[in-house]
């Protein structure tokens, strides 16, 4: 915890503020509310909770509206169409005042009762405390497998270091939510970036929930989206890998030159082994066009940071007076 939150914590009741990004879940909001109004009557807080609408497509927003009317705490944002569950994120970062953070998804996958040991250790001086999903025996062994590879690919790739487990359901103290907050890249990973931040971190474990209502958001594709922001955003070994392997190649290419100019000039008959020459072309050219690729998406990124377009926008308040917009657009003071 920071010098001047554990001072202020000390002397009023601290500002605990809740993001939970919402697509479409206007059927589990309800009891949400409900599970997170009884755990937090138990903690010594004047809480906030800011839903950060990601353009849904059903009643969810007017969901947020009608809760807010119940319930003077409850905030939101509604962004104008649907950008993505880490721009959501954000959105909520910016506008949140909690001097504690916690961030949750929507669906009560991530268990409620856990936000007094999260609270807690912020008041044992964790600036950061994640939490790392136990895998419960039904979870898919694809996905099992898939995750655990991914974060070592990822840890191994940027050296950050993120086990298997780890999501967007953690508290983050303020100081670190304004440093968070100076981030302007696109592509965001937030789980990369709160673990490059540093500060005195903890985990703590929990089994995941079932969904209450409704079906996962997060397809095949988009997952594998957000592994590759995750990648592309912390390291640039890939580059280096093409550069490496093309070094390789040419030498096997090099190579096979060699041996179809001494086949011609010591040997009367034809050059042999035409096959074997045409699918080493042919996989020097793939993989070629594998690393143009890698290259392209680089610049590509670079071509989005250079347009420095905001990364989101808010069509919608309930709740907040002063909106904070995307950083990399304007800041409403």
């Amino acid at each position: 915890m920071s010098s001047s939150t554990a001072e202020k914590s000390t002397h009023q009741r601290p500002l605990l503020s809740i993001i939970i990004p919402a697509y479409n879940e206007a059927s589990n909001l309800p009891q949400l509310i409900k599970e997170l109004n009884e755990v937090l009557v138990s903690l010594d807080v004047a809480p906030e909770i800011l839903f950060a609408d990601d353009g849904s497509t059903d009643s969810t927003w007017e969901m947020i509206e009608a809760l807010h009317r119940e319930h003077d705490f409850v905030r939101g944002v509604r962004l104008s169409r649907n950008f993505g569950h880490q721009y959501a994120l954000l959105a909520g970062l910016a506008n949140a005042k909690g001097d504690a953070v916690i961030t949750m998804d929507g669906d009560l996958q991530h268990p409620v009762t856990m936000l007094p040991e999260l609270f807690n250790e912020w008041r044992r001086g964790n600036m950061i405390v994640h939490t790392r999903r136990i895998d419960p025996p039904t979870l898919s062994f694809f996905k099992k497998i898939t995750s655990k590879l991914y974060y070592k690919i990822f840890s191994y790739l940027s050296g950050v270091k993120i086990q298997s487990g780890m999501a967007d359901f953690r508290l983050l103290d303020r100081r670190v939510v304004e440093d968070i907050l100076q981030f302007n890249e696109e592509g965001l990973f937030f789980r990369g970036i709160v673990q490059w931040v540093g500060y005195r971190t903890t985990t703590l474990p929990y089994t995941c929930r079932e969904r209450f209502s409704g079906t996962s958001k997060y397809s095949l594709q988009k997952m594998f989206k957000l592994a590759w922001n995750g990648i592309t955003s912390f390291s640039i070994v890939p580059l280096r890998l093409t550069i490496f392997i093309g070094v390789i190649t040419s030498c096997i290419a090099f190579a096979e030159i060699l041996y179809a100019i001494g086949v011609k000039l010591f040997s009367d008959s034809a050059v042999p082994g035409w096959a074997s020459a045409i699918s080493v072309l042919s996989f020097l050219f793939g993989v070629l066009f594998i690393f143009l690729g890698i290259v392209g998406e680089y610049l590509g990124r670079i071509l989005v940071e250079v347009r420095q377009r905001p990364r989101y926008l808010v069509s919608d308040t309930v709740g907040i007076r002063n909106i904070c917009r995307d950083k990399q657009n304007d800041t409403t003071p």
